[in-house]
């Protein structure tokens, strides 16, 4: 289990799943995968009828981000983001990281139509830029892991208030009202854990918060994130270190490859469609100029080149690493363009090789960056 808290290796489980769907999709083997993707299991007392990759995305999505709400909440209380001068840098640069890729990808879709794809390539994915930043940026200073992972958490508090916003279908505001209490219940519980059926009890709780939620209207992962802002610090901590193996080492691989899971398009490149080229675009370049932006303007007014001095490079590493979106980007297209297959398709596709591109420009910054920290020690 100790190499399932690894991140490179929860790195390395995210690509190889998502290979293997993309490659698994277009053989002999895709279309009874996609089949069983699409298989509804419901559930006729609770009003659930959801295919299976809709348990996938709305249910073991909603593991994932529970575990990234104890993640920020840890960050807001005694992490990087437990002061205002400290959370100055890594916000402003997720906001600009967010924004740039938002205009880029509008510039280059002007269907409103398709428009609405807007926030597939401004999300960051956690667990890959970390692994990425593991892998090669082993020399590189504390902070600067520090700042993408303060940066990346703030990232998915964006993209958890973009799903909740934008993607939420036909409110239905009794069943919201009767989530509220049940979340609180769940945190006032969770300070109280002295046995196993407590335990059962949070997990029955947090069953019926994400039900809730989901019969709102709102997008069920947003029940995860408030179950884990609520969460007590203590068995917050403990049941963060009991999922992230299952997370990284089932949820995240088993969402990345039914998402991956498309036939590739039998068209020529040239007649793909404008969201595609948005996506591969925006993604890597614009987070790359949004992140770096964002963090030199919060630097100049911090003042004194930002907390801890960050090197304007560091910045450069982070930004490119930041350009990742993966699993949140391909959760953003799945729910923009759900009902037009073939647009989901191209989108899910440029996601894959927006990340790529982003993880190779990534890597090569944090390489380089790497190198310099080991040289100058050597000196």
């Amino acid at each position: 289990m100790k190499f399932l808290r690894s991140e490179r290796y929860a790195a390395f489980l995210l690509l190889g799943a998502a290979v293997l769907g993309v490659i698994l999709a277009n053989t002999a083997f895709g279309p009874a995968l996609q089949g069983a993707r699409d298989f509804h299991l419901g559930i006729p007392w609770l009003a659930l009828d959801l295919s299976v990759g809709d348990w996938v995305k709305d249910g073991l999505l909603a593991v994932f981000f529970f575990i990234a709400a104890i993640e920020l909440r840890h960050e807001l209380a005694h992490g990087e983001l437990n002061s205002t001068r400290k959370a100055l840098v890594p916000t402003v640069a997720a906001v600009g990281g967010v924004i740039v890729p938002a205009l880029i990808f509008l510039v280059f879709v002007r269907d409103p139509a398709l428009a609405k794809g807007w926030p597939i390539p401004t999300a960051t994915d956690i667990a890959f830029a970390l692994g990425a930043l593991a892998l090669v940026g082993r020399a590189l200073p504390s902070r600067v892991r520090a700042l993408l992972l303060a940066l990346a958490v703030i990232d998915d508090l964006i993209a958890i208030l973009i799903i909740a916003a934008f993607f939420t279908t036909d409110l239905q505001p009794i069943p919201l009202l009767v989530a509220v209490p049940v979340i609180l219940l769940f945190g006032w519980l969770s300070s109280r854990v002295r046995s196993a059926p407590i335990v059962a009890l949070l997990i029955l709780l947090g069953i019926a918060a994400w039900v809730l939620v989901h019969a709102s209207g709102i997008h069920a992962t947003v029940a995860g994130v408030a179950l884990g802002l609520v969460m007590a610090g203590t068995s917050a901590g403990k049941t963060r270190h009991v999922l992230e193996p299952v997370s990284n080492g089932f949820i995240l691989p088993v969402f990345a490859f039914v998402a991956a899971l498309v036939t590739l398009p039998s068209v020529g490149i040239t007649e793909l469609s404008p969201v595609f080229w948005a996506i591969v675009i925006a993604l890597p370049v614009g987070k790359l100029i949004g992140i770096t932006g964002g963090a030199m303007i919060a630097s100049a007014l911090a003042g004194r080149g930002g907390p801890k001095g960050i090197p304007l490079g560091d910045i450069v590493a982070v930004a490119g690493l930041g350009g990742i979106g993966f699993t949140v980007s391909l959760l953003m297209n799945e729910l923009a363009y759900d009902g037009n297959h073939e647009i989901a398709v191209e989108g899910t596709l440029a996601v894959l090789v927006a990340s790529v591109i982003a993880a190779v420009i990534g890597v090569a910054i944090t390489a380089v960056r790497s190198t310099h920290y080991r040289t100058k020690k050597a000196g």
